[in-house]
């Protein structure tokens, strides 16, 4: 299948899925050819002369599209390999239907042979401080028949599917750190030459390994069922195991939705190391917010693009385990604002992508975070409201029932996230978003005429877009004291857009100090705006619990406590949006560097 059938393929389920959810799906989304390489416009007589330019960089944004691959893999040596970049995605599948997706039509008609079937034991080793772990890597010594092969691993970057690796053989499950120094930080090296190595947690895998062709890529599939231990805990591991060995990174996607299409699978790009770790402490997946994006003053407006959409699901992917796991409230917020970047990524893109075909992705994130929004409210009413309020006023009576009363709905909130989580439908878009941005499908949506646009410093376009979302934002405040709430509401909407518009962009304009001074009074506005828009949101809360038994004397102490909460939070909010006016735009001619 070619990779611009790939990527129509992994729509053509989600519009299926948001027809059935009765989604209105644009016309033009059954012409949709694909997100490779850009379809050339037919042209004819003197329109083709004025194309020219256009079609000429219609080819080489093809170009450069099909050089975007790996060479294949050599075989590894006997003594320590070189850096080398791992691109993989996991699947995670229950335990009692792995074995049926090796027979999945896909792997049956383009596996190689029957493929080998291992046992892997193996060993992750840290110091008592997780001085490896905190430093992004993993390190350990797996144990395939009589080979010892000793690995370490970075995380993934601003890239979900791509990590460094790097192996050497050893005798025994024993490491030998002095093969691994050379590919560790310095300061870290110092660290461990002060701290002994310590066994952490093991992992027995039974693995059946194959190798895919696909027509865009090589894969090596593993079926990997075991568990991981630590101590007395255990952890079940049945996943399937999808690493690019040559070819197009958008084959990974392209198999990842044939195996979709087969059965309930769940992409993943957490290993084995991640949650191995987590047995050991005991702790609930680690909540991360997103990484500052790291761009080049000169990259084009086509890298920018790939850059942020990656960076995007990363966070996205990255955020969902917390969320699944509900025992941490940063989990299901740092999920809800994955979506929003999402979609405010997909909006940046508007002025120069035709994105009616793209509409479906957005409004399958809309719906996602729709689903997560009243476990998020429950969240912050009962970590942020209703325990400091009840502290606040020990001697009323009532708190105790109002608090059973949010637990119920809080929990009720996560079983809706988890169905949601674990639906197809959510598994069908990451893939589907995943393919897209692997394959740059927006440059098939490109008009001849913006071809060029893609080519060009990202500067130029950053420039009209941050100018043009500050202008709105400046609009919707203007006599902003006199504000009713709904309106200031409008503001903290706008002034949000502008915030992940700046966090895309601004990396553009380097480590200018009036870039930070910028972000810093954006993020200082959007805050006060944020609690301002928390104590309205309580209302509605207070609505729906306020009648519980027991309760009420409790509900109208925290409608009283937030009423006078309200007053104080003004003159911050007016404070904030009055410096924020104030503020030089970073990328104004001029702007301090």
């Amino acid at each position: 299948m070619s990779e611009t059938g790939a990527i129509k393929r992994a729509l053509d389920p989600l519009q299926r899925l948001a027809k059935a959810n009765g989604h209105s799906i644009p016309d033009d989304t059954k012409k949709f050819t694909g997100f490779g390489v850009p379809v050339p416009v037919e042209t004819s007589g003197s329109a083709r002369a004025d194309n020219e330019s256009s079609r000429s960089e219609s080819s080489r944004i093809a170009d450069e599209a099909r050089a975007e691959t790996i060479a294949p893999e050599t075989a590894p040596s006997r003594d320590a390999t070189p850096h080398a970049t791992e691109i993989e995605l996991k699947l995670l599948v229950d335990a009692g239907r792995l074995a049926d997706f090796g027979n999945a039509p896909v792997i049956v008609a383009n596996a190689r042979n029957k493929g080998s079937r291992k046992h892997l034991r193996a060993v992750y080793y840290d110091t008592s401080k997780r001085v490896i772990q905190r430093n992004g890597l993993s390190f350990r010594v797996r144990q395939s028949g009589s080979r010892f092969t000793q690995t370490v691993k970075t995380e993934s970057g601003n890239d979900p599917l791509r990590r460094g690796e790097w192996e050497a053989s050893v005798p025994s499950f024993e490491p030998d750190l002095a093969l691994a120094l050379p590919f560790l930080p310095e300061k870290l090296c110092a660290d461990l030459a002060r701290r002994p190595l310590e066994a952490i947690f093991s992992t027995d895998i039974h693995r059946h390994q194959r190798v895919i062709d696909l027509p865009s890529g090589t894969i090596e599939v593993a079926f990997d069922q075991g568990h991981l231990t630590a101590g007395d805990r255990s952890l079940q591991v049945s996943e399937i195991e999808l690493e690019l060995k040559a070819g197009s990174p958008s084959a990974i996607w392209e198999l990842a939705l044939r195996l979709a299409e087969h059965g309930p699978v769940r992409p993943s790009i957490r290993g084995k190391s991640t949650r191995g770790f987590e047995l050991a402490a005991g702790t609930s997946p680690v909540v991360k917010k997103p990484r500052k994006l790291r761009l080049d003053p000169s990259s084009s407006l086509d890298e920018t693009f790939a850059a942020i959409l990656r960076a995007c699901l990363l966070h996205l992917l990255q955020s969902i385990p917390a969320a699944e796991d509900g025992r941490d409230p940063e989990g299901i917020h740092q999920l809800r604002v994955a979506l929003r970047r999402l979609r405010s990524a997909l909006d940046l893109m508007r002025s120069v992508v035709s994105l009616s075909k793209l509409d479906l992705l957005r409004s399958e994130a809309k719906w996602l975070a729709q689903n997560l929004s009243p476990a998020r409210d429950w969240d912050v009413f009962q970590q942020d409201t209703l325990r400091v309020v009840a502290n606040g006023c020990p001697s009323i009576a009532g708190f105790d029932a109002l608090q059973a009363a949010v637990e119920q709905r809080r929990t009720a909130s996560y079983d809706t996230v988890r169905q949601v989580l674990a639906d197809r439908r959510t598994s069908l878009f990451l893939i589907g978003l995943g393919g897209w941005i692997e394959a740059r499908g927006w440059r098939s949506d490109v008009a001849p005429e913006h071809l060029a646009q893609l080519a060009e410093p990202a500067t130029n376009f950053a420039q009209r877009i941050l100018s043009a979302q500050h202008a709105k934002v400046l609009k919707r405040g203007r006599r902003f004291k006199s504000r009713s709430t709904e309106e200031r509401h409008r503001v903290r909407l706008a002034a949000k857009k502008l915030r992940y518009v700046a966090d895309f962009l601004l990396p553009l304009y380097g480590e200018r100090k009036s870039a930070k001074r910028f972000s810093g009074k954006l993020a200082e506005l959007q805050q006060q705006l944020g609690i301002y828009n928390d104590m309205a949101t309580t209302a509605s809360l207070l609505s729906d619990i306020g009648t519980e038994p027991g309760s009420s004397t409790a509900a109208a102490a925290i409608a009283g406590w937030q009423a006078h909460a309200l007053v104080g939070v003004e003159p911050r909010l007016n404070k904030a949006w009055s410096e924020f006016v104030k503020t030089k735009v970073p990328w104004s001619v001029g702007a301090e560097a």
